[in-house]
């Protein structure tokens, strides 16, 4: 039996690459290719500076992909609170990794049965027998935990200054979201230390909680920093419909409950409308919703064709879908790709040799990558 369960722990933890399928697009024919599977849930993904992959699996592993070949779950994470949408969620490397091996996640922690969106760190520690994690520490813990156990967020965004920026949803009760003394339903950004950026708008407002960077989002589940204009954007769930890509500015309001191109899943209007005076306009929506996931700014050199588009996943119509904008950075298009070939995508991430990363939401989830044919 002893001997059944490690072959059967080998099979699990060496799976070969997959052959690669083609595909068309718009612009540019493509090539898809299964780094790995076996991976149950997978959320977060990184490249690490020598080609493996850092990559986290909701119900709370931590795993390294190389060559191929999927490792043991690491050691060293904390207690994570595993239901629902919660679990460990996104995974960021530091500004400066290649010389501190600091990492960022986000999971769900527990305080006497109640769960929040919370952010750790901890140092990677890699060596020729092994890989770990140590001195993990949280560095922000979101207040007021419910047992609700949805809208967790909660992509993490790595600012060049090393700041981090940060989503959390509504947690299933959407008036949280215009609560300027609670975390959930906002973008947040704090310094690599959970210390308070001297420059987020409400520092020093006794009025508002000091993480908070923009408020009324429903449940952001991508985010990206455009790397050659710094501006950061955002894709939300919306309910029956309604799912945006917004460009969380500080201190400005999205308008979750209070306005939405969706409806609730009962059918019955949300809020006053479409629009109200304070609140920000989406840059684009989505009516009937696509669920989506991550999102990237592509700024790659392998595809120039799409350079500045927006590149979203979508869970429920399980694709890929390329928002196209212009010169000026203006929206006027979209292009939906590898449509229900794949399964639930949940994160891309563009790799440093300009392809594409892409996870599967699936019980048995896998690593893409997307490159030229």
């Amino acid at each position: 039996m002893k001997r059944l369960i490690s072959l059967l722990l080998v099979t699990l933890l060496v799976v070969p690459v997959c052959a690669a399928e083609l595909a068309e697009t718009e612009k540019v024919p493509i090539r898809v290719e299964t780094i790995v599977t076996g991976l149950e849930n997978p959320w977060g993904i990184e490249m690490l500076p020598d080609g493996a992959y850092l990559v986290t699996e909701r119900p709370g592993r931590m795993r390294i992909v190389m060559d191929g070949v999927l490792s043991p779950a690491l050691s060293g994470l904390p207690p994570i609170g595993v239901g629902g949408q919660g679990g460990l969620l996104d995974v960021a490397l530091s500004a400066d990794f290649v010389e501190s091996g600091i990492i960022y996640f986000s999971y769900s922690a527990l305080n006497n049965g109640r769960a929040g969106t919370a952010i750790a760190r901890a140092r990677l520690v890699r060596n020729a027998s092994q890989a770990y994690l140590e001195d993990a520490e949280t560095i922000f813990s979101m207040d007021k935990k419910t047992a609700r156990g949805q809208h967790f967020g909660s992509r993490i965004a790595v600012a060049a200054d090393g700041s981090l920026f940060f989503s959390i949803g509504d947690r299933g009760e959407s008036e949280r979201a215009q609560d300027l003394q609670d975390h959930a339903g906002a973008i947040l950004r704090i310094m690599a230390d959970g210390s308070i950026p001297a420059d987020n708008p409400y520092a020093d407002n006794q009025q508002a909680l000091p993480q908070i960077w923009s408020k009324g989002h429903r449940n952001p589940q991508g985010m990206d920093i455009d790397r050659k204009t710094g501006t950061l954007f955002a894709v939300e769930h919306g309910a029956r419909g309604g799912d945006e890509i917004n460009q969380p500015e500080p201190g400005k309001n999205y308008g979750w409950p209070v306005i939405s191109y969706g409806r609730h899943y009962s059918g019955a209007k949300i809020g006053v409308g479409t629009q109200a005076s304070g609140y920000e306009q989406p840059l684009y929506y989505w009516d009937p919703s696509i669920a989506p996931g991550g999102l990237a700014v592509y700024r790659g050199s392998m595809f120039p064709e799409w350079d500045g588009d927006l590149l979203v996943t979508a869970l429920k119509d399980q694709m890929l879908v390329r928002v196209d904008r212009d010169d000026k950075g203006t929206i006027v298009g979209t292009e939906n790709m590898l449509e229900g070939q794949y399964g639930r995508l949940r994160e891309v991430k563009t790799a440093p040799d300009g392809s594409l990363l892409l996870l599967t939401d699936e019980a048995n989830g896998a690593i893409l990558r997307v490159s030229r044919q």
